[in-house]
């Protein structure tokens, strides 16, 4: 499919997501060098007013390295906007986000034509994760871009539609960019991703357990631990369902194999000694962990899935071939 010039910088057709706590500018920056799409959630920058600050420093990091290093330029950025009416900064973020003219706004939990527009206005693009065919014709209705199908297995906020089905509906009327998410964690799955027709991966738990990655040395080893089978959908976390560690919903002493329903707040849970919170202590994860072998730096494992893309592909060439 046509993608829109910015992804010409590439070295791998894959979008790092935005993930919660987790992702800040030390892993934007490796994941853009390394020649994929690296992203954050607005409100990781805490307080408000940092958010200006972090914008600054990948700009201009991103910038020198392009200068340093002409033949491999970095690839483009993406910041996260949750669109939700709780979201009370969404509007103060999306001006610092125009000030730097932000390339990529990946759109959460709403679509909206004024805020398409706004980035439109800047000459930026909207990217709006949506988990079924209703969604994504909304996001396209009221002006977005591109569509991030967010199918069975995606670690966090995810849906439960196998990628087979969510694509080929989705593509039955759309030809624009279209980005695939769930369980994609080696090269071979991104190949996948674009032979069932989509045009790029959408990447979170991976670079979890990275050593950039904002995230506790526990939960980085329970990435690498971890396998499908110890990855729990529930909505009693956040109102939202979503994928998550068993581990650490055992560590707050819940019973993962018996969770209540939950509602449309974060919900705080008394643990004896203290209070657990999602994404803090619940875990976030997809079930594509079982191909996490250790904890590296973004660079490595970007690499290694680099790798893995062209040996897929070269195996499928030689097996069509014969």
């Amino acid at each position: 499919m046509s993608l829109p010039p910015l992804f010409d910088r590439l070295r791998l057709p894959v979008i790092a997501s935005p993930l919660f706590i987790i992702s800040t500018p030390d892993l934007v920056i490796a994941q853009c060098k390394a020649g994929i799409v690296g992203s954050f959630p607005a409100l990781n920058a805490r307080p408000a007013g940092v958010l200006d600050d972090w914008l600054a420093r990948i700009t201009e990091e991103l910038a020198a390295h392009d200068r340093d290093h002409p033949d491999r330029p970095a690839a483009p950025f993406a910041v996260n906007q949750i669109v939700h009416r709780s979201n009370d900064r969404l509007e103060a973020d999306l001006a610092v986000c125009a000030r730097w003219k932000v390339p990529i706004v990946i759109t959460s939990l709403g679509a909206r034509e004024d805020l398409n527009a706004a980035v439109h206005g800047w000459g930026g693009i909207t990217l709006h994760d949506i988990i079924d065919d209703r969604f994504a014709r909304k996001a396209i209705d009221k002006g977005a871009d591109g569509l991030i199908a967010v199918a069975a297995g995606a670690g966090g906020h995810a849906g439960t539609l196998s990628p087979f089905a969510l694509v080929r509906e989705i593509r039955d009327w759309f030809t624009g960019p279209l980005i695939l998410s769930g369980a994609i964690a080696t090269g071979a799955s991104i190949l996948a991703a674009q032979a069932l027709g989509a045009d790029l991966a959408y990447i979170g738990s991976p670079f979890i357990a990275t050593t950039e990655a904002n995230a506790d040395a526990a939960y980085k080893q329970g990435i690498v631990d971890g396998r499908a089978a110890d990855i729990v959908y529930s909505n009693l976390f956040t109102g939202v369902h979503g994928n998550y560690l068993r581990a650490s919903i055992v560590a707050a002493g819940l019973d993962p194999d018996a969770l209540p329903e939950g509602d449309l707040k974060t919900m705080d849970f008394g643990t004896g000694a203290g209070k657990t919170k999602a994404w803090r202590d619940i875990w976030g994860s997809g079930q594509g962990i079982g191909a996490i072998q250790a904890v590296e730096p973004a660079g490595v494992l970007v690499d290694r899935l680099a790798e893995g893309y062209a040996a897929a592909r070269a195996d499928l060439a030689r097996r069509i071939g014969s």
